[in-house]
């Protein structure tokens, strides 16, 4: 026999993450760029034969619907994101950086769920329990029907889960539960997908709602697996400024209902509680005339929120001029200050621009771009806009103002919280751009606010009487 026939296969390695294969081991994968999850892949020992089926194959017109009923779990802003609140059977992964508040709001949850008659088990891996007894004491939720265990074994958590039987589970976190018998430590690919799968297996056989709580990695991603994401039906993102006691949970993936809504919530230290209007803690001068200041009206999933938008301009000592952001994005503002020199002369290459939102609001909608504009001209003359006023509209490149989506909402919060004047792009209700010498259109009146329709930046800057001095004010500024 020929060495060549009796050597041994080459071994080959595979990403537990995305499946990428490779002829040797590295560190990094080549395809999803994860560290750390490359491993040797088990040769295949014997090819799957056909087998008994749980139930033949019908026409999908004769499969019988059945409704999935929801149970609140007494949080209304969670509720609104989950879509109606906790389907029976359903795992639902909550991720969020450190310290932002994921366990204070689950054990509200657990709280809530127990009062309203279910039973509730919550495992935590990271505390102790006289740790989270502690905190349930603080926010008032202890009770009767929420039972409480800290393991960190997978077998254990499940002879919990068989002793105490609960309509709720939550565990805190996955990535400290570790299964007896598996490869590598608690927290690792292998590890967290066998307590994941676990986990999920026994809450869709019992009908278990069951929260996993997760950790983020350094660049705000899920750690572990990506496969978890796959597995669980809901993934939500708990989000919010250390600085500032607002937070949101986002929904980034549900099968039970719409993946564009957010939820708002105060984080104080009785607790955290729903906010159902939080446009307070963004808007500080709804009535009042400030220079350097314009309102905002965002949309965060399907809701919409009004933030203030702040610009500060001063002369530079330095030969690069600061440009500093706070909530809003960097490269967005050097668009606008770009769009305000070539097409509205608003030269401020030789200015510090500052520019930031209020209450810790963080503002990525494109909308934004004509209320950051009206705030950077009104701080560069130091001349406040009319009192009342509201813009949104997205700037391009040429100057002109696009489309706004879901207008008649933003322009509905805006009447409700007491706004007189809105300025939109005319794109944005349907019709065609006023052209020629007429750019702004102003025939609407929608409960109590004027509807201004502007064709560009300059027309709107010229309604709102910001553009007539800023360049004498520049000119005086510089002669000094």
């Amino acid at each position: 026999m020929s060495k060549a026939a009796v050597r041994a296969p080459r071994p080959s390695y595979r990403c537990a993450e995305c499946g990428w294969e490779t002829g040797k081991w590295v560190g990094r994968c080549g395809e999803c760029q994860a560290w750390g999850s490359v491993a040797e892949a088990s040769a295949p020992t014997m090819r799957t034969s056909a087998g008994p089926v749980t139930s033949a194959a019908v026409p999908i017109g004769q499969v019988k619907v059945t409704e999935i009923a929801s149970q609140g779990t007494g949080v209304p802003e969670l509720d609104r994101v989950l879509g109606g609140g906790l389907v029976p059977g359903a795992a639902i992964l909550l991720a969020g950086e450190p310290g932002v508040g994921k366990s204070t709001l689950l054990l509200e949850v657990a709280a809530q769920t127990a009062r309203s008659g279910r039973r509730v088990l919550y495992v935590t891996g990271e505390e102790s329990a006289s740790q989270v007894r502690l905190r349930a004491d603080r926010t008032g939720g202890v009770h009767d029907e929420l039972y409480l265990a800290a393991e960190t074994d997978l077998g254990a958590v499940l002879t919990h889960i068989e002793q105490v039987r609960p309509d709720l589970l939550v565990v805190d976190s996955v990535q400290t539960i570790g299964a007896a018998g598996v490869e590598g430590v608690p927290g690792g690919v292998t590890q967290v997908k066998e307590v994941s799968a676990a986990l999920i297996r026994v809450a869709k056989t019992r009908e278990i709602a069951t929260v996993l709580v997760g950790h983020v990695t350094k660049d705000g991603g899920i750690a572990g697996p990506r496969v978890l994401e796959h597995l669980v039906d809901v993934v939500l993102h708990f989000e919010g400024d250390r600085n500032s006691r607002f937070r949101m949970v986002r929904a980034v993936k549900n099968r039970f209902g719409p993946v564009d809504e957010v939820g708002c919530f105060d984080l104080g230290a009785d607790g955290i509680t729903a906010v159902a209007d939080p446009t307070g803690l963004f808007v500080e001068h709804l009535h009042g005339r400030v220079a350097g200041t314009c309102v905002a009206v965002t949309m965060e999933g399907r809701r919409p929120l009004l933030a203030e938008v702040q610009a500060l301009v001063t002369p530079s000592p330095l030969e690069r001029p600061r440009r500093t952001v706070s909530g809003l994005d960097g490269s967005r503002i050097a668009m606008v200050l770009a769009v305000l020199q070539q097409h509205v002369g608003v030269r401020l290459h030789s200015h510090d621009v500052f520019a930031s939102t209020v209450g810790g609001a963080r503002l990525t909608d494109p909308a934004s771009d004509l209320a950051v504009a009206v705030a950077l001209a009104s701080a560069t003359f130091v001349t406040p806009p009319p009192v009342g006023v509201v813009a949104m509209g997205e700037i391009g490149l040429a100057g002109e103002l696009r489309r706004v989506r879901d207008l008649p909402q933003r322009l509905a919060e805006a009447a409700r919280l007491g706004f007189k004047m809105a300025v939109v792009p005319a794109a944005a209700a349907g019709r065609e751009a006023p052209t020629g010498p007429r750019s702004v259109r102003d025939d609407r009146v929608v409960d109590g606010l004027r509807v201004v329709e502007v064709r560009d930046v300059r027309s709107a800057l010229h309604l709102l009487h910001l553009d007539s001095r800023t360049k004498h004010a520049l000119e005086v500024v510089e002669d000094k």
